[in-house]
């Protein structure tokens, strides 16, 4: 409020007048102390004789009531109107929305308020969506925003009379910001705001799907979990479904619920296995399935615009290729190769040792024969077509061309690194060169890769992976293991889930506990586990083998090597689990895909592309950033990089009209090989970016793909009930208050009172005005009356 203070023209007389009422004050004592008169009459008729003197002589000081308030004219204010969808709810019982009441409150031709404001103030007017917007008189006014940016609109006004005397700014909003999250801001630095809160308190009727949360995960059966939360209100007692429908319209699956109280978030969750590989869009969609709620018509309810939510999922496309290196030809891989075949994405490449390097003077064979006898009277026996003496005979399956494994493992990384894991299956350190096990190791710690060493004779210490590359990769220790027992003794062990295990979708079979459990018990025990000291650090146990003396040995480890992940599965020969019926044949196949599943995971490709939106961006802008690796899987700093975005249509839905966008994707300062471009997307719903990247001599390097939905609609609706703490927050923080739509007009007819950046000062004379002399003079004559009355002289 504005400053009111009482001053004194004439100071020089306050002592004399001082002076002259305690010597009057002393008479009138003296003069009532024998009045023939109760007390309380005595001080009655003192106290208004000497009010009315003490009125008389204040005359003689020319006293002065000097007041400030804002200088008509010379301050700026901001009327800041909210035009977003959510003004568009009708509250429960209302005929007209939120935004057609608010469309009269600020009419010029209907609010008052406005002129009166215009008189005292610069006024500025603005409407604010997911910006502020510049308005002469609010006519734009269509609330088809699609986010409500409060305090993006608020700092935009700040910013843009920065320096300039702006003495308040009253808001028209129902307080949901779709900027605001978590714990409000501090507001710093902001002038006065005064909310004007638009809509009721009350709970109005509403479906809304809010929270939803996708995760993915090995498990064969449904690799896809959706939990999605939906807000019910004004459906208590009334049957709430939600169904999840593809692009084609199709129902995957749907759940219903009863619904509860007013207010009351409900989850649901789904679990689902996508027919196609690669990027995948569903809809999430909610609505009253029975009772009252079933006949309440489309318009009833407050909005649709919250009913549903798009959701992307990325199983990725493949093919996923592993390399299998083996020692022997052996029982496991046929239930290995058997089980990954039936899973279109996994491409098993077999790199088989038939014989082990066999030294020139062990064998003599035929008069001038130099290749290795086993091939003798196949083919060609060109030297240079031929497996030598001191060559392994190695066998090639599954392989895309001629030319691919023809010199064994791999020597070059650039070779090793176009598979996405490698498996190791009962074949010794000695197999590899120094170069061949550094290049192993950097495949996972550097390329990402997965690895998993299987159990065997020449697997882990008896292997010699001991103070090797490879054996840094494992999980478990190789040092010295237990001397007690030989490293694979044939000791029965029974299959055991630890408990890591059980938390991991992956390693489990079924999705209840008590069938998964009946499962284990059926397996069958293995007879060859290596042995090993202990676990190292940071690594996951998922399974142990038990034997007969409930002593616990690791069966299966995992753990984070750098970019990638490694594995050891200790048991060398699982394929026994495949071997009784085809029932456990079938599990067997199904764990060997998600053990395989899990290694691929998350490796990464040379292309990649993510999307991620710009954080407390009201505009829902999303940032797709694309990294590009060569053949080894360095950063390449010259690329070209070209993004198509184009959006998602569901059946049902209206043709947009508009064709796939084409972005150039620029470098990212501090970041070598990545490349980035921001997309508006300009309605809700799911987006379809994908990457195509060139070299400098326009060959292409590789392509990437992703997807993700926009939900502005969803963040504007999420709450149909004016969000007043906020807004009394904003007011309390700032200076301001909170003021009632029906108060607009008393309210801005004292704001000039309130203190702003330019005042003015008003001194009104209290000395020769009526009110004055009309207070002595009543004093006075009181005190006469009351003598009269009394018989006082």
């Amino acid at each position: 409020m504005g400053l009111a203070t009482l001053t004194f023209s004439s100071p020089q007389w306050v002592l004399p007048v001082a002076a002259g009422l305690v010597a009057v004050a002393v008479g009138l004592a003296w003069s009532y102390r024998r009045a023939p008169v109760s007390p309380g009459w005595r001080w009655t008729c003192f106290t208004l004789k000497l009010t009315g003197i003490a009125a008389l002589a204040a005359c003689l000081l020319e006293p002065l009531w000097v007041s400030s308030r804002a200088r008509d004219g010379a301050n700026l204010f901001a009327v800041v109107v909210d035009n977003s969808q959510g003004l568009q709810v009708k509250d429960r019982g209302a005929t007209l929305s939120r935004g057609e009441v608010l469309r009269t409150q600020v009419s010029p031709a209907e609010s008052g308020w406005q002129t009166d404001l215009a008189r005292a103030f610069d006024v500025r007017r603005y409407l604010f969506d997911a910006r502020l917007h510049g308005t002469a008189d609010f006519r734009e006014l269509d609330f088809s925003g699609r986010a409500s940016g409060l305090a993006g609109a608020l700092r935009a006004v700040q910013q843009r009379f920065q320096g300039r005397p702006l003495a308040g700014i009253l808001v028209f909003t129902d307080g949901n910001a779709t900027d605001v999250r978590g714990a409000p801001p501090t507001w710093e630095g902001l002038p006065p705001v005064y909310p004007v809160v638009v809509g009721r308190t009350q709970p109005v009727r509403d479906l809304s799907v809010q929270q939803v949360n996708v995760s993915q995960a090995a498990f064969e059966d449904a690799p896809v979990a959706v939990q999605a939360d939906v807000a019910v209100s004004g459906f208590r007692g009334d049957r709430v479904a939600l169904r999840l429908v593809d692009t084609e319209g199709k129902t995957v699956t749907e759940s219903s619920q009863t619904g509860g109280a007013d207010g009351d978030v409900q989850p649901f969750r789904f679990r689902l296995k996508p027919e196609a590989n690669g990027l995948t869009f569903y809809r999430l969609e909610v609505k009253a399935e029975t009772g009252a709620a079933a006949e309440v018509t489309q318009d009833e309810e407050a909005t649709q615009a919250n009913n549903q939510r798009v959701l992307a999922v990325d199983r990725g496309k493949g093919p996923f290729r592993i390399l299998y290196v083996a020692g022997r030809p052996n029982w496991e891989f046929k239930f290995l190769n058997r089980a990954l075949s039936e899973d279109h994405q996994l491409d098993l490449v077999a790199l088989i040792r038939v014989a082990k390097r066999e030294p020139k003077f062990d064998f003599l064979g035929r008069g001038g024969e130099t290749s290795n006898p086993l091939y003798r009277g196949f083919g060609n026996q060109a030297a240079e077509e031929v497996q030598r003496y001191d060559e392994p005979v190695l066998v090639r399956l599954n392989t895309k061309d001629e030319l691919e494994l023809r010199q064994g493992f791999p020597r070059a990384a650039e070779d090793l690194y176009g598979y996405h894991a490698v498996i190791l299956d009962d074949v010794e350190a000695g197999f590899f060169s120094a170069d061949q096990a550094q290049v192993l190791q950097t495949f996972v710690s550097e390329r990402g890769g997965g690895f998993l060493m299987l159990g065997g004779m020449e697997s882990f210490r008896e292997g010699g992976y001991h103070r090797t590359p490879v054996g840094d990769l494992l999980p478990v220790y190789l040092d010295r293991g237990d001397e007690s027992v030989a490293e694979t003794a044939p000791v029965p062990v029974q299959f055991q889930l630890a408990r890591e295990g059980w938390l991991q979708a992956w390693a489990r079979l079924h999705e209840t506990e008590d069938r998964e459990r009946a499962r284990i018990e059926a397996m069958p025990s293995f007879r060859v586990v290596n042995r090993v000291r202990g676990v190292k650090p940071g690594a996951s146990t998922i399974a142990t083998g038990r034997d007969e003396a409930g002593h616990e040995v690791p069966a299966l480890v995992v753990q984070r090597f750098g970019r990638g992940r490694t594995a050891a599965l200790l048991a060398g020969d699982f394929w026994r689990w495949g071997t009784r019926d085809a029932d456990r044949q079938e599990q067997l196949g199904k764990a060997w895909r998600q053990l395989a599943r899990w290694l691929v995971a998350d490796v990464p490709e040379r292309v990649q592309i993510e999307s991620q939106p710009v954080a407390e961006d009201t505009q829902g802008t999303v940032a797709l950033t694309v990294r590009v690796r060569d053949a080894r899987f360095k950063p390449v700093e010259t690329a070209a990089v070209t993004v198509e975005v184009e959006p998602v249509l569901f059946a049902g839905d209206a043709p947009t009209g508009v064709a796939p966008i084409r972005l150039r994707a620029e470098p990212v300062a501090g970041e070598v090989g990545a490349y980035a471009v921001p997309y508006v997307p300009r309605r809700n719903g799911g987006y379809r970016a994908r990457a195509v990247v060139v070299n400098e001599a326009g060959a292409e390097l590789g392509r990437a793909e992703t997807g993700w939905s926009t939900d502005l609609a969803a963040d504007e609706f999420r709450s149909l009930v004016p969000n007043v703490s906020l807004l009394q927050d904003l007011a309390r923080k700032t200076g301001g208050e909170v003021v009632a739509a029906s108060a607009l007009d008393a309210f801005v007819r004292r704001l000039p009172e309130r203190r702003a950046p330019v005042m003015e000062l008003k001194a009104e004379p209290l000395w020769h005005t009526p009110t004055m002399f009309a207070l002595a003079l009543a004093c006075l004559a009181a005190e006469w009356g009351l003598r009269r009355r009394k018989g006082l002289p």
